[in-house]
């Protein structure tokens, strides 16, 4: 039976612990329910048999009554900590946001992927929201288009590894197929309402604090360069953002269901995924 004794913690994130596990391999360890551990598996093998620039992911564990996948190592920066030692290189990381989502919702999803309107309402009904935004927040998504795109569903500078082989994207436990303006949608949210981690320098605090609407034109103005599109399809999607948890409110909300407290712990990727 695998055990952590001896394993190099390597970084943590709000889901879950990352361990140096083997010759060019990571074991990420997640906290609270399987059903992530399980999602991202088989998202993340479905994409990287596509070709896309993702890790192979090559079996699942458990350690301590906890869910693990052990993925191929990719050693590099995230795009965020990068531009976090440089903030003078925020606005090309922006471009290099932009367009590489852009790429990947130019891809159709693979098989076997939920919808984002199934994604999305799961999050209406998590939400603590009245009732009667609820409701309003179902009406609207009915209302929005579907379609069968690849879309990550939280697409961001830390979740691009800058590889060796060129950018590497991690984290699909919230990949879906559906319209691309409604993955669009989801990272101009975060880009509005997330706060950074803890460990974050305050210069990045600054930067954000100052620079929010700013960043999120510039990622928009990148990403349809490459992808067709409009700012008001993103905005029609943006509406029913605005009433339901993002990612990170849904992972805290579970924690909270499974453990009776608020746990946070800190995003850590610096020293490879």
């Amino acid at each position: 039976m695998p055990t952590l004794e001896r394993a190099e913690i390597v970084g943590r994130g709000f889901c879950a612990d990352v361990y140096a596990w083997g010759d060019g391999r990571v074991l990420k360890l997640f906290h609270g329910a399987a059903e992530r551990a399980d999602r991202e598996f088989a998202a993340t093998q479905a994409i990287h048999s596509t070709g896309l620039p993702v890790p192979a992911a090559f079996e699942m564990i458990e350690i301590d009554g906890r869910s693990g996948i052990v993925f191929e190592r990719i050693d590099g920066a995230t795009l965020f900590d990068r531009t976090q030692a440089r903030p003078w290189t925020v606005f090309s990381a922006l471009r290099l946001t932009g367009e590489l989502h852009a790429s990947f919702n130019c891809c159709p999803a693979p098989a076997g992927l939920p919808s984002l309107h199934e994604r999305i309402a799961a999050r209406i009904e998590a939400s603590d929201a009245p009732a009667v935004e609820k409701q309003g927040a179902r009406e609207r998504l009915a209302s929005l288009p579907d379609s069968t795109t690849l879309c990550h569903g939280d697409f961001h500078p830390g979740n691009v590894i800058l590889s060796r082989r060129g950018p590497i994207v991690i984290d699909w436990s919230s990949a879906s197929r559906g319209h691309y303006a409604g993955d669009v949608a989801c990272t101009c949210h975060l880009m509005r309402t997330a706060n950074l981690p803890p460990w974050a320098s305050w210069h990045a605090h600054l930067m954000l604090r100052c620079l929010r609407p700013t960043m999120r034109r510039s990622y928009l103005k990148w990403y349809f360069r490459q992808h067709p599109g409009s700012s008001q399809e993103v905005g029609d999607w943006q509406k029913v953002m605005a009433l339901v948890p993002t990612e990170r409110e849904v992972i805290r909300l579970d924690q909270r269901s499974l453990t009776g407290r608020m746990d946070q712990p800190v995003l850590d990727q610096r020293r490879g995924r």
